[in-house]
């Protein structure tokens, strides 16, 4: 149904309902969902909870993802795809956007819009994709103390301190980052661009009781492991970020190429979404049978 009434939407916060997904058997698995329609057809295959990501957010922006969207910006995100599918979401939230103040002001306007998870990450600013090289760290404490501050300002969010020390500073750098991390207040951590399933295995042993998160991204520098290996090794959480953008990009650059070669999209149609589906998908009837003024819509007849 609409999410216009109010039968329809969730009874509890976003924070408490990812932390309800985190804490039920089995690795939460966290698809990435650039918009509102990725976000109701990932639901529609069974997720039970979504990820967004700071580079498709910004590659479907045209953008690139070197920290230089702003915290409206990424809120636009949030709403519409925790409008869409009322699903808890774990939000990119980068470096913070600042430092302490800036934190605890995106935490505050994360959580307002409707997400339900927030990983914060200890790059500098411009920051990279943590699977490209030479990436900038902040200082250990610094992070911390933004973690100290995104904890302070929740009321509920789950906060994930995500570290790219294992390029520059190996495991023993990572894994000290992290637990000062935790101590700050961080409810996960998120080891980024890990190289190995023996790293993956050493991160694990050396956090015990501390929720990890996992991050599956393609043509990076992790291993491609599924989703039962990676809770095999004991992880709590698994992304793929850029997954959904990948597809759908690839299936508009074959479109726009059709056209110019036939001048139609008579080729296409087969691997097209139809009238039909999109309609039922994004709920038209429902939403036509809440205002009496609107007549119910009929599909064309196609031959």
């Amino acid at each position: 149904m609409p999410y216009l009434t109010a039968s329809d939407l969730p009874t509890t916060s976003a924070g408490s309902r990812f932390r309800a997904a985190l804490d039920r058997p089995g690795i939460l698995q966290l698809p990435g969902a650039q918009n509102g329609m990725a976000a109701l057809q990932a639901k529609a295959a069974g997720f039970d909870a979504l990820y967004l990501s700071g580079a498709a957010m910004t590659a479907s922006m045209g953008l690139p993802d070197l920290g230089i969207i702003t915290v409206d910006e990424v809120a636009f995100f949030i709403r519409q795809i925790a409008r869409a599918s009322g699903l808890p979401l774990l939000v990119d939230g980068d470096t913070g956007y600042g430092e302490a103040l800036n934190v605890m002001h995106m935490v505050r306007v994360f959580e307002d819009a409707g997400a339900g998870a927030v990983h914060l990450e200890d790059q500098l600013l411009p920051k990279k994709c943590g699977h490209l090289n030479d990436k900038k760290l902040a200082g250990a404490q610094d992070m911390a103390a933004k973690v100290a501050a995104a904890a302070r300002a929740r009321r509920d969010l789950v906060i994930i301190a995500r570290t790219d020390a294992a390029a520059s500073e190996g495991i023993d750098g990572a894994v000290a980052r992290a637990q000062m991390y935790v101590e700050a207040g961080a409810d996960a951590i998120f080891p980024e661009a890990l190289t190995s399933v023996e790293m993956f295995r050493e991160v694990r042993a050396r956090l015990p009781g501390v929720k990890l998160l996992a991050n599956m991204t393609e043509f990076g520098r992790t291993p491609a492991l599924t989703a039962k290996e990676f809770e095999e090794l004991g992880y709590d959480m698994v992304i793929w970020p850029v997954s959904s953008l990948r597809v759908a990009n690839k299936a508009q650059e074959k479109l726009y190429a059709t056209l110019v070669r036939d001048g139609a999209t008579t080729a296409m149609l087969p691997e097209m979404q139809t009238r039909a589906e999109l309609y039922d998908l994004i709920g038209l009837n429902e939403f036509e049978a809440l205002d009496a003024s609107i007549a119910q819509s009929v599909l064309p007849q196609v031959d």
